[in-house]
């Protein structure tokens, strides 16, 4: 027991850990408890400074009936703490270990439940918004957010056509499979799509979650002072994969390696470690919170791919590197996993890790930021903006990437000209944004679409044709 508490003291202060002189900042230790409780439990560790220096407690029994007493008039629903007494260096320190209650979220009650709910963000406090505290109280209760239902809603909001291109023959898509998967949901004696099913294939699903959406940025350096490229995913979220991707492959560097007897193109990001990230962003993201889409950013020296929300009560990043799982939407979760997206729960950030180590590659980072939680994957070689300028190069990226998206549209196009209209019905598509970044931008970039009018693009009559070289692809 002493070698673990003396381990125990060479930690530096973290989600599960924190460090007190005495009790002389008792609304600063009431919080950290509460956030504790809410949060992951954790210990408190009072006697010790900051710099790890032991002083211990004078009259522990005293100091310790005095915590009881703090934590019973301060804290609300009542959190009885497990407290005791160790001795290390002869002198003695107060332990109090919170555990992950089951009747969060705990309060201040002095701030009362609207204000006064706290969370651990790494070494700190955080105060609960109204949304958090309602994810709080789900993760109690066992209801999941994206399993919710959306009353206003009805099956025709939902773009049943991108689901069945999605799965691709994989299984039937009617009534029988949507109410399985948990697409739709009973309500008041009628089937309404569910919150995730909005999510993943909702046809206006702006208008009910304004912030689901995916910002890629390229920066200049490795600070964000300066942003070279930047743009706006709206795709249907299992499309988002590849349109993120997309990008990142568009300003990353490929060579090729001949030292096999088969050539195998050598990309300069590690985009397997990559694809594993964005899929968990998509997947664990907090839907329920608001102020923040799921961010994209390369620098020259990394790639930090962050998703709003923090790590479900109970969760640590340690558990998450040992594969310890815990899933936020079990609905989007188990359509991508129908898409074989996810192979088995808990196995892509172990995978992350191992394939970070076996490519050489830096250690990634996993950090709460903010109300967020940050993936930072970083490169072998740096890789400058200057560097990767050939439009060449970059039109072969991304003709590859999307193939078999910018085909059909292609393929649309060989009788005649097409508008935005006109192309997005013979896709079969009702998400505008879907149609913009999936299938029109890529065809145009890669130089096998046209536009009609050059000169006027956002003309009213403009419409999109083959080039030669569209024509040759098909």
């Amino acid at each position: 027991m002493g070698n673990f508490y003396s381990d125990l003291l060479k930690q530096p202060e973290g989600k599960t850990i924190e460090f007190k002189q005495d009790l002389s900042s008792p609304k600063s230790i009431m919080k950290s408890l509460v956030a504790f409780a809410n949060t992951a439990g954790g210990r408190l560790i009072i006697g010790v400074t900051d710099d790890r220096q032991i002083l211990g407690v004078e009259d522990p029994l005293l100091q310790e009936e005095r915590l009881c007493s703090m934590i019973a008039d301060s804290i609300a629903p009542r959190l009885v703490p497990n407290i005791e007494m160790i001795t290390i260096e002869d002198k003695t320190l107060l332990i109090a270990e919170v555990f992950l209650s089951g009747s969060r979220p705990h309060f201040m009650r002095s701030q009362g439940r609207e204000s006064g709910v706290y969370v651990r963000l790494g070494s700190t406090n955080r105060q609960a918004d109204r949304e958090l505290i309602a994810e709080l109280c789900r993760s109690v209760e066992g209801v999941a957010f994206d399993e919710m239902p959306v009353p206003g809603l009805s099956i025709d909001d939902i773009d049943v056509n991108a689901i069945v291109e999605s799965v691709r023959e994989k299984f039937v898509v009617d009534e029988t499979k949507l109410r399985t998967l948990k697409l739709l949901v009973s309500h008041q004696g009628r089937l309404v799509p569910s919150k995730g099913a909005v999510i993943l294939f909702g046809r206006k699903k702006q208008d009910t979650f304004s912030d689901v959406w995916v910002q890629c940025g390229r920066f200049t350096g490795v600070t964000k002072a300066d942003i070279f490229d930047h743009i706006e995913l709206y795709d249907h979220l299992p499309m988002a994969v590849d349109s993120i991707m997309l990008f990142l492959k568009k300003h990353a560097m490929r060579g090729a390696d001949f030292s096999n007897v088969r050539r195998k193109d050598v990309w300069s990001i590690p985009l397997g470690i990559l694809r594993e990230a964005v899929i968990n962003a998509l997947v664990h993201a907090d839907y329920s919170q608001r102020g923040g889409p799921v961010r994209v950013a390369f620098f020259d020296d990394r790639i930090e791919i962050e998703n709003p929300g923090i790590l479900l009560p109970g969760m640590t990043v340690e558990d998450m590197k040992q594969g310890i799982s815990k899933i936020r939407n079990p609905v989007i979760a188990r359509f991508f996993r129908e898409m074989n997206l996810i192979e088995q729960w808990g196995t892509g950030v172990p995978r992350i890790f191992s394939q970070a180590k076996e490519q050489g590659l830096a250690e990634p980072v996993i950090a709460e930021l903010g109300m967020r939680v940050r993936f930072i994957v970083f490169l072998a070689k740096q890789v400058h903006v200057k560097e990767v300028t050939s439009t060449e190069q970059v039109t072969e990226q991304v003709t590859e990437q999307v193939t078999e998206q910018v085909m059909k549209f292609l393929k649309r196009l060989e009788k005649a000209p097409l508008g935005t209209k006109e192309a997005m019905k013979c896709l079969e598509l009702n998400h505008r944004p879907t149609f913009l970044y999936t299938y029109l931008q890529p065809a145009l970039k890669s130089n096998l679409v046209e536009m009609t009018q050059p000169d006027s693009p956002r003309s009213p009559t403009q419409k999109y044709r083959l080039t030669a070289k569209g024509r040759q692809w098909i």
